[in-house]
């Protein structure tokens, strides 16, 4: 949806109830419950239905509804991150459940396209909203027992300030189109190494220490050898290392690699790929490795930066890579004061 397209007729809804609701608060602004009031109003107002998008059969038992955008917009009303669902006997298993309610709303109507069986479980990757915020979809749809799994420090942030957080951010940058979304916190702690059996199909859950969160939780379709990776790797975006750590992020894929060998790998963000650790991992390293030199060197971070920019490993990336110059120079910061801890 272009800025300058005929705003849909639920966008129009939502504006007229919005001035209307302003003019009711304002009214209101005596009253001891107005607030209550207004975050009432807030929840009732939703955004325009996320279009469908046709899902991708990646193995036997493994669908992805694939996200083409890496950031949220307006025009793509934030779905940015792909929603991965296992169809087994049992019912379906849906890993990471989309940016919004409408996303999520989407994505099981594009699961009752593919099967009638109704969804068993969802899994949360880690706390970043874009991952988890369509929960509210799949409790509004088959209860508020439907088991939620995720990580316990996942389940920590959620509920304290990233839930909120991430329900605003993803508003604001899609200009309400997420609006109506509801924090839906997991209600079952993950376990690393947990075996857990979906009727026909066995998946095994990984978490390595810090990579791309602390928390990162990689879930393996046993029997077909596919692995949801979250965050932790990207196929052609550079990704957020706020919260993470680069050496953390080699040695989460070195014992990922050994638990789960071959793999097709699916990120959160990009196209599946065998390859996609290695490719992605030698994009951070081109980052890492050169920051660390520089700090052993008593280098500066700007002597850091140009040594990463030359290196070619980021060079070959800098053309075509998401999100790449408005993030790399955040991201050689990061590697840099991290460089500075591990060699002191």
């Amino acid at each position: 949806m272009h800025r300058n397209a005929p705003r849909p007729a639920s966008t129009n809804r939502r504006a007229l109830l919005g001035t209307g609701a302003a003019m009711g608060i304002a009214a209101l602004s005596l009253w001891p419950d107005a607030r209550l009031f207004a975050q009432q109003l807030g929840d009732f107002i939703e955004g325009p239905p996320m279009p469908d998008i046709a899902p991708q059969q990646l193995s036997k038992h493994v669908w992805l509804i694939y996200a083409t955008d890496g950031f949220p917009t307006p025009e793509n009303r934030g779905m940015m991150a792909s929603v991965i669902f296992v169809v087994t006997s049992a019912g379906v298993v849906v890993l990471d459940s989309g940016s919004s309610l409408q996303i999520g709303q989407m994505a099981i109507r594009m699961i009752k396209k593919v099967t009638p069986l109704p969804v068993v479980a969802v899994f949360n990757s880690h706390y970043h909203g874009d991952h988890w915020l369509g929960n509210h979809a799949f409790v509004q749809a088959y209860g508020q027992q439907l088991p939620i799994y995720a990580l316990p420090h996942t389940i920590e942030q959620i509920r304290g300030v990233e839930g909120n957080l991430w329900r605003n951010l993803m508003e604001r940058w899609t200009n309400q189109a997420t609006a109506g979304t509801q924090v839906v916190p997991p209600n079952r702690e993950a376990v690393p190494g947990q075996v857990l059996k979906f009727g026909d199909v066995t998946l095994k859950l990984h978490h390595y220490g810090r990579a791309h969160t602390p928390s990162d939780l990689c879930v393996e379709v046993v029997e077909d050898k596919v692995t949801a990776v979250g965050d932790i790797a990207m196929t052609n975006r550079i990704a957020n290392i706020d919260d993470g750590s680069y050496p953390g992020t080699f040695k989460f894929y070195a014992a990922l690699k050994a638990a789960a060998s071959d793999q097709l790998w699916v990120p959160g963000h990009g196209e599946a790929r065998r390859d996609l650790l290695a490719t992605y991992g030698a994009f951070l390293a081109g980052i890492w490795e050169p920051c660390l030199q520089a700090v052993k060197d008593g280098k500066t971070e700007g002597e850091a930066r140009a040594m990463v920019m030359k290196d070619p490993r980021v060079a070959s990336r800098a053309a075509t890579m998401q999100g790449f110059d408005s993030n790399i120079g955040k991201y050689i910061s990061l590697a840099y004061l991290e460089a500075e801890k591990e060699a002191f």
